[in-house]
């Protein structure tokens, strides 16, 4: 079987204007699947954070991977590469990319490929790589997150967020959330948080200690870093891992040792676009088992913000920029 496939691709491109970066639309050639990969005529391309900071050059794709923005992507598999056992061209897969995302067709390594859940539709389907991996990986693996612990994330209605707040409950601990208005409170509580606090109002501090009786939170996931670090210290439990996941508010801090040494602490961190794809496979395989029955059968599923048409992906980065955002911004091709 083959699909008839066009030379060239449109493409959203980092460009600059007036010294300024910005995305730009744009013509280039399909790129073509090495051995161990597919390629993906993409319908819904995600939108995250680590595009935004690769747009304003601050996260530059890793060696060999596309300068085109893109980390998740859904769509048809069109053309195969050697050694590629499980995909076959017409099988429709979303896929976790180190880049290339933003265009018609992308190339994929065929082990961060998962089928799409029953159910879902494209949109939906390229909501889930970036975020599923990276939650599963820091919050599962590397935060050992346990049923009946207790569990907190920041940003709880971005889409790292919703996905966190979603399966630490669907695998049995108790949720805590923060959001920065009101409204996302009560979207954080829809989701499961069985406390959501609004920073902007609210000292995190005092609520989970009230919350908890004194006793803290077993894993913390943060995105924001900055002077959140020692305020996080202070609300871990005993033996609780704080894991890091992004700096938002910037990557030095000064930090009292103390309390990690006190609380036996384990204070740890990871980013996933870098690492290799045996790694990313690994966790594909563990989603696949246990994570995609529950998006299957509707127990688990994307929180899904507003898409928008491939060249209007300026303007999902300023949305995303905005913090009006609740759940995933996705491009739709």
């Amino acid at each position: 079987m083959s699909v008839p496939l066009p030379e060239n691709m449109q493409v959203i491109e980092i460009a600059e204007a007036d010294g300024t970066p910005v995305l730009k639309p744009a013509e280039r050639p399909l790129p073509a699947p090495k051995e161990g990969e597919v390629l993906i005529r993409v319908a819904a391309a995600g939108v995250n954070r680590p595009d935004i900071m690769q747009r304003k050059g601050l996260y530059p794709p890793p060696p060999g991977a596309s300068d085109i923005p893109g980390l998740e992507v859904a769509g048809m598999i069109v053309a195969v590469g050697k050694n590629v056992e499980r995909w076959k061209i017409g099988d429709e897969v979303c896929a976790l990319v180190t880049g290339g995302g933003y265009a018609g067709y992308c190339a994929a390594p065929a082990g961060t490929c998962l089928p799409v859940p029953d159910g879902l539709g494209m949109a939906q389907a390229a909501a889930l790589p970036e975020t599923f991996f990276t939650v599963w990986s820091n919050v599962f693996d590397r935060g050992a997150l346990n049923e009946g612990e207790t569990f907190m994330v920041h940003g709880g209605t971005s889409g790292i967020g919703t996905t966190a707040i979603q399966l630490a409950k669907a695998f049995g601990a108790t949720v805590i959330a923060t959001c920065g208005s009101d409204e996302k409170c009560t979207v954080a509580r829809d989701l499961g948080a069985d406390l959501a606090i609004n920073y902007k109002s609210q000292d995190f501090v005092e609520e989970v200690k009230g919350f908890t009786g004194g006793r803290g939170v077993d894993v913390l996931l943060d995105m924001v870093a900055g002077d959140y670090v020692d305020r996080n210290l202070k609300v871990m439990a005993e033996d609780g891992r704080l894991v890091m996941i992004a700096v938002q508010k910037g990557p030095r801090v000064e930090v009292n040792v103390l309390p990690i040494m006190l609380k036996r602490l384990t204070f740890t961190g990871s980013t996933l676009r870098a690492r290799e794809v045996a790694f990313k496979q690994m966790i594909a395989e563990k989603l696949e088992a246990n994570v995609w029955p529950l998006l299957s059968e509707g127990k688990v599923k994307p929180l899904m913000g507003r898409s928008f048409a491939l060249d209007e992906a300026d303007g999902a980065h300023a949305w995303l920029e905005s913090g009006e955002n609740a759940g995933k911004i996705v491009l739709t091709v």
